[in-house]
């Protein structure tokens, strides 16, 4: 995308902004009734059209226009829901484009030191620079509306589970020297490590059509 064109964009948010942000609503039944019934319709709209430009325009949503859109909607729902898990992979998707270098340093370290299959699950090429991460998230979220749903789903678990590994290695070797970047790495960790959980446990709803 030019930078001409971005100037017509909402300004992406970091994701560390994102993460732990609360929205008031009046009636907290009807936002999550809407917030279901939507990310339902979304995913229903994609997978009837799997190869037009529907699922392009999903996948570019957050690089072109961050995730306010969806994010009254979608964030308050409970980790282990359709909306939820929409809303997770959407950040983890952010996370990665609004900053490809450090998910790549992340990335590679947790991949020399993790002892899981979680790499070859994630897909990701080796070594991974923040381009092929880019590519890689982009592709682990157009398989949700072009492929298996929970095998992108366990992908992105899988991927989480690197990145976190990664993080919390990293803070051990800051932990001395930069407190605060070891403390602000390991709880991108613990944040990591707990979306993979909610990721694996979604995927598994999703296969006995039970994730709503």
């Amino acid at each position: 995308m030019s930078d001409q064109s971005r100037e017509f964009h909402k300004p992406v948010r970091r994701p560390a902004e994102l993460f732990d942000r609360r929205f008031a609503a009046e009636d907290p039944a009807e936002v999550s009734r809407v917030a279901h019934s939507t990310a339902a319709a979304l995913l229903a709209r994609a997978r009837q059209d799997p190869d037009g430009e529907v699922v392009d325009r999903l996948v570019a949503f957050t690089a072109q226009y961050g995730i306010d859109d969806i994010a009254e909607l979608w964030s308050r729902s409970p980790a282990r829901s359709l909306p939820g898990t929409l809303w997770r992979l959407y950040l983890v998707q952010l996370m990665i484009h609004d900053d490809p270098q450090t998910a790549a340093l992340l990335y590679e370290r947790g991949r020399v030191e993790i002892t899981s299959v979680d790499p070859v699950v994630a897909g990701a090429p080796t070594p991974a620079g923040p381009d092929e991460l880019v590519q890689l998230v982009d592709t682990i979220l157009r398989g949700l509306f072009q492929g298996d749903f929970a095998v992108a789903l366990d992908r992105a678990a899988a991927f989480c589970r690197v990145e976190a590994s990664g993080a919390t290695h990293l803070a051990d070797d800051y932990d001395r020297t930069e407190p605060d970047r070891a403390a602000a790495l390991t709880t991108r960790a613990l944040r990591l490590a707990d979306y993979a959980t909610d990721l694996t446990a979604c995927a598994a709803l999703w296969r006995r059509q039970s994730l709503t």
